[in-house]
């Protein structure tokens, strides 16, 4: 069936234009200098007592967020995004006091547990011969807004001397426009779980081996303890319900059976999405991995400040996050055309692991700037090229539909590491370290990363090395398996 939107150069364009003025933010490099600043005039301490707060409502608002952004059609939550970005930087330049920041951080928070519904919009609009292409473009939008807007601030800040005052007006107009180009956004006719076009079941197809039909994957993926299972979901998900009803049930039966049926939905769904071992693995990675990516680009400009002081002396820190950012772009750009064998994509994952633990750690220890700066753009372009490496083979596992749940999994796994991470490290009510020693502290959480991995490494190649001299026996086993099933009789 074509979907709603069946021209996909118009949505595309407009979400593209969106996400690029959404994240041209100049001012965002320089954040914690703002802060720390004459507008803010905010201690270090009262700085660390703020950023927590983007960490836990970015938590507590991913799963609604999540549901809501099938059950209203995503365009919705896009508009929300962006509103919640005017109100951020609204609060970033009237708002005064260390509450009201936190506040801000919560609103930002918002924003960023939106961000499922602009990655996944695009694939309710356009045709799915077009998923790569259109996915592409829009990923390459936000990357190339925020590299221009971080080019854009340490141009301003270092040759036409702009205060960061004016540098946040830049961002608040370039977030408004965004948000002004959001409501155009073309409004979707179907979704994922909520609003499922009757017989479609596309987007709940898993394709671990390529060996399971499609008529026996929708059937797999339908919910847990329900008889007739595809008559419901024809009947309550995607067929609109009779106005001639009685009101009471259409207003309190219906939308909770629809609710009930999408949870168990996306309960079975995700059982099956993760008993694929590989799966497993590299979601594992995606989620320790982003936990510590998270700390590392959330706390960096404090360690910057604490080195090399802003009101002192000319900071880079626009130009070292354009440059992180760009090449980390370029390095998975490359990776995505290379072809790389399972071994030796677990084989760079522990290297790349080791030298990520490794730069976090120069980057405390050292206490030099420009050796803080040259580790930071590695660190992040190693990131970026792992995780190009992770989606690629989650990816292999699942249909294209499925990324938004996969990859909302994983980050929320994140999320929750992130959480107690900053419970132990940052609050006074536990280790309450400085900046140095919580930079220590994530450089040992990233070397426990890299050696958990060794360890499912070595264990890979034992188990492959005693697999590997029974190659026939293994065949004649499937074999045998297959001649067991019984045809279906027409």
């Amino acid at each position: 069936m074509e979907r709603a939107g069946g021209n996909w150069l118009y949505p595309t364009t407009l979400l593209c234009i969106c996400g690029f003025f959404s994240n041209v933010r100049p001012s965002e490099p320089f954040l914690t200098p703002y802060l720390m600043g004459p507008d803010k005039n905010l201690t270090e301490q009262q700085v660390n007592e703020i950023f927590p707060v983007w960490t836990y409502s970015y938590l507590v608002l991913m799963f609604p967020i999540f549901l809501a952004t099938d059950y209203l059609r995503y365009k919705p939550i896009i508009v929300l995004q962006g509103a919640a970005l005017v109100i951020t930087w609204l609060m970033l330049l009237y708002a005064q006091g260390l509450l009201a920041m936190k506040f801000l951080e919560f609103f930002y928070g918002m924003v960023t547990a939106s961000e499922v519904a602009y990655y996944s919009y695009i694939y309710s609009v356009v045709d799915s011969n077009v998923y790569q292409k259109v996915t592409g473009y829009c990923r390459c939008a936000t990357c190339v807004g925020y590299t221009v807007g971080s080019v854009t601030g340490q141009i301003l800040v270092s040759f036409a001397e702009v205060s960061l005052f004016h540098l946040n007006v830049i961002s608040l107009v370039c977030v408004a426009i965004g948000f002004i180009i959001s409501i155009f956004l073309p409004m979707p006719q179907k979704s994922m779980f909520f609003h499922r076009v009757k017989g479609d079941h596309n987007g709940l197809k898993i394709e671990y081996d390529g060996v399971k039909s499609e008529e026996e994957e929708s059937a797999s993926m339908m919910p847990l303890n329900c008889d007739n299972a595809d008559n419901m979901l024809n009947e309550h998900l995607a067929e609109p319900m009779d106005s001639t009803s009685d009101a009471t049930e259409t207003t309190n039966k219906m939308p909770f059976k629809r609710i009930c049926v999408v949870l168990a939905m996306l309960w079975k769904t995700f059982l099956q999405c993760y008993s694929s071992w590989p799966l497993l693995c590299w979601s594992a990675w995606w989620a320790l991995s982003t936990c510590g990516y998270f700390q590392i680009v959330n706390y960096i400009q404090i360690l910057w400040e604490r080195i090399r002081p802003s009101q002192n002396t000319q900071i880079y820190n626009g130009m070292v996050e354009a440059a992180s950012a760009l090449l980390g772009a370029v390095a998975a750009f490359v990776v995505g055309y290379v072809k790389i064998s399972s071994i030796w994509s677990e084989v760079s994952l522990l290297v790349f692991s080791h030298v990520v633990a490794v730069s976090v750690f120069l980057m405390d220890i050292v206490q030099n700037i420009w050796v803080c700066y040259i580790c930071y753009i590695v660190f992040r372009i190693i990131y970026m090229m792992l995780i190009t490496v992770a989606t690629y083979k989650i990816a292999a596992n699942l249909s294209v539909e499925l990324y938004a749940l996969v990859f909302g999994v994983n980050t929320f796994v994140a999320l929750v590491l992130q959480t107690l991470l900053t419970l132990i490290v940052v609050e006074s009510s536990l280790l309450n370290l400085d900046i140095f020693g919580q930079f220590l502290a994530y450089s040992v959480y990233f070397g426990a990363v890299a050696a958990l991995f060794l360890i499912f490494g070595v264990y890979n190649i034992v188990k492959k090395y005693r697999e590997k001299p029974r190659p026939r026996e293994n065949v004649s086993v499937r074999l045998d398996c297959r001649n067991e099933v019984t045809p279906k009789t027409s």
